[in-house]
């Protein structure tokens, strides 16, 4: 037993008046003649042994009367030790896409918020944060509606980051008991969910799990094939169960246009294709319908009017061009060459990419205009000659990148190496390749770079390095010097450094991912792009060249949807994103092993233990009613007691 005024007890020593009352009582006793004195004496002795009996009892309901009151005042109770201490409450709620599955007919987010307010106590503060928002020291009346309003975002934070940031609500006093409530479904993309051994928090994990653990997703869509008829856009198709027939619908705008069925194989996935008129300006939406997930049942992509890109290859009379209008055809590009000598200057600024093939130097015009092509987003790619002039190369570089020519060297050497990593390789090769029939150049240049290398020689030497729009082959590429033009790799190389010179837009963007986008527009000096659908606009990070405007996204935007580029005036074309289908897999972490923490499948049992935990059994009511039973007691001893 404790007491929450323990200075009280003193006044137990009170206790010592009554006694000394009942044993130094004085009293005169008066001599009253009688007649019958020998009769009398047995009754007289009698009488003062019941006197004595009830002045020791009512000492003893008094001394009792007296530690109740007492008792009382000082305020006992039995609690834990740890019930009595200050605490501090965190609560974490995953409003991630996952949580749109159902439980009860309702999502798990919202029946987390319901069964929190009916669960946390009324007037007690804690702190609250989401993957988006965060509330500090409030009760549950104070965010009440805005917990009832709490949208399903496509951010998702790992469990080192919820970590991290819940720590942040904590104080440093290290006398307050620190409870930390992690409210999820624990998806296994949250990562690994693991405890300090040394901690001060106390950690509680709540498990949400929903009714079925099926969802169907559209993955994503790509063009499978452009030819006379038409074109093919291939949709992929995921599921948790095989064997299902998935209906999947095609709008263009809010017209539909075409429905086809993906079935589900063993691997739990599935496709279905859809045909549509070559060169047709598309703004597509893919739908589906389950009763699982409802984030990824609708795909938005685009197919715009392609941009083509220009291309100027500028060289020697003699040199050979051929292999380079092969790869970049007029489907795709503008292609064009040009003798040094008969090059017109005002010509490169309205280019995307300038190829400067084998010539042997550049003169100083050339050089300006081309630092000045380069800073107005344009790409350069350089191929060397033979008979290289290695300072005036170096004159040239030194604006362009950190580079520097060394010397030429005569040696065969092959190039065995492929920086798979880099931009220029992304999604051409389903694998690494290890063993392919590697190039090899007869005669080829040193160079000093912090330039990253794409393509190396067997010493490990650059053979291709760049990036940012400048890209270097440190050999020339004719047939005297290499068999590159006859290797499989000069297709994919060439046409990628062409294609990065304008990043016209993809099919559609992932939100939340880092994406750079060009638009051949050239724009006034004042006037700037947004974006916009429906009633959400917002301005994206952008830079304004000649011949186009390159856009970032990052944070924004945050809906899915097709939003049109527009200025002051003028809508130019439109452009999708979508939401990543990270959560779609409903697979969800073992938390049976995990220790430290204290595991819960529902909030109001939680709540329930934590309150038993926390709970204080008051004991001083039952002072004051045995106070007053003694109270009671004296006055019938009094009354009745002869």
């Amino acid at each position: 037993m404790q007491f929450r005024h323990p200075e009280l007890l003193w006044a137990l020593l009170l206790l010592l008046i009554p006694i000394f009352i009942h044993l130094f009582q004085l009293r005169r006793f008066k001599n009253t003649p009688f007649t019958n004195v020998a009769l009398l004496q047995k009754v007289v002795s009698k009488s003062r042994r019941s006197s004595i009996l009830k002045k020791w009892l009512l000492l003893l309901v008094r001394m009792l009367l007296l530690t109740g009151i007492i008792f009382a005042f000082a305020q006992p109770f039995f609690a834990e030790k740890k019930a009595l201490k200050n605490k501090e409450t965190t609560i974490y709620i995953d409003d991630s896409f996952s949580m749109q599955a159902k439980v009860g007919g309702t999502t798990l987010l919202q029946n987390a918020v319901q069964e929190l307010i009916q669960n946390i106590p009324k007037n007690s503060h804690f702190n609250l944060f989401t993957n988006t928002k965060e509330y500090r020291n409030k009760t549950i009346e104070e965010i009440q509606n805005e917990l009832l309003s709490l949208n399903h975002t496509s951010k998702q934070l790992s469990f080192e980051e919820i970590k991290l940031k819940g720590a942040t609500f904590f104080s440093k006093n290290n006398d307050t008991r620190k409870e930390f409530i992690y409210i999820s479904d624990f998806q296994n993309r949250l990562g690994t969910i693991k405890f300090d051994s040394v901690t001060n928090l106390e950690n509680h994990l709540v498990q949400l799990q929903p009714d079925v653990s099926t969802n169907i997703s559209i993955d994503s869509v790509y063009l499978s094939d452009d030819n006379i008829q038409g074109t093919e856009v291939t949709v992929l198709v995921s599921s948790n169960s095989e064997g299902e027939n998935i209906p999947i619908s095609l709008f263009n705008n809010e017209q539909l246009i075409a429905k086809s069925a993906a079935v589900i194989d063993s691997t739990k996935r599935g496709k279905v294709n859809f045909s549509i008129p070559q060169n047709k300006i598309l703004n597509g939406r893919l739908n589906s319908t389950d009763n699982g997930l409802s984030y990824d049942n609708t795909l938005y992509f685009n197919i715009n009017k392609k941009e083509k890109i220009k291309t100027l290859v500028i060289s020697d009379t003699s040199t050979d061009t051929n292999f380079l209008k092969r790869i970049f055809t007029e489907e795709e590009f503008v292609f064009s060459t040009n003798s040094i000598k008969t090059l017109n200057y005002s010509q490169l600024e309205t280019q995307n990419l300038i190829i400067l093939n084998e010539l042997k130097s550049i003169n100083n015009a050339l050089q300006t205009s081309l630092k000045t092509f380069k800073s107005n987003g344009g790409s350069i790619l350089i191929i060397p000659a033979l008979e290289t002039e290695i300072n005036n190369y170096n004159q040239f570089l030194i604006g362009l990148s950190n580079t520097t020519l060394l010397q030429s060297i005569i040696n065969e050497i092959k190039v065995t190496d492929i920086n798979f990593s880099n931009p220029l390789f992304k999604n051409v090769f389903e694998k690494k390749v290890i063993n392919f029939q590697y190039p090899y150049v007869n005669r080829y240049n040193k160079i000093k770079t912090t330039e990253p290398s794409i393509l190396s020689y067997q010493d490990k030497s650059p053979f291709l390095i760049g990036s940012n729009g400048i890209y270097l082959f440190t050999a020339p590429l004719n047939t005297e010097n290499t068999n590159f033009k006859n290797s499989p790799l000069i297709v994919p190389t060439l046409y990628n450094i062409g294609i990065k010179s304008l990043e016209s837009p993809k099919l559609y963007a992932t939100i939340g991912n880092n994406t750079s986008i060009d638009l051949a527009i050239k724009l006034a000096t004042d006037d700037i792009l947004k974006l916009k659908m429906n009633d959400y606009e917002f301005i994206p990070q952008q830079q304004s060249f000649n011949n186009k405007v390159n856009l970032k996204f990052f944070e924004n935007p945050i809906k899915a949807g097709i939003y049109s580029v527009i200025d002051k005036k003028t809508a130019y074309q439109n452009l999708s994103f979508n939401y990543s289908r990270m959560e779609s897999n409903l697979i969800y972490s073992n938390l049976v092993n995990v220790k430290e923490s204290f595991k819960s499948s529902s909030i109001g049992n939680l709540f329930e233990t934590l309150q038993k935990d926390s709970s204080i059994t008051e004991l001083w009511k039952w002072f004051v009613i045995l106070a007053l039973s003694f109270l009671i007691l004296e006055i019938f001893i009094q009354k009745f007691l002869r």
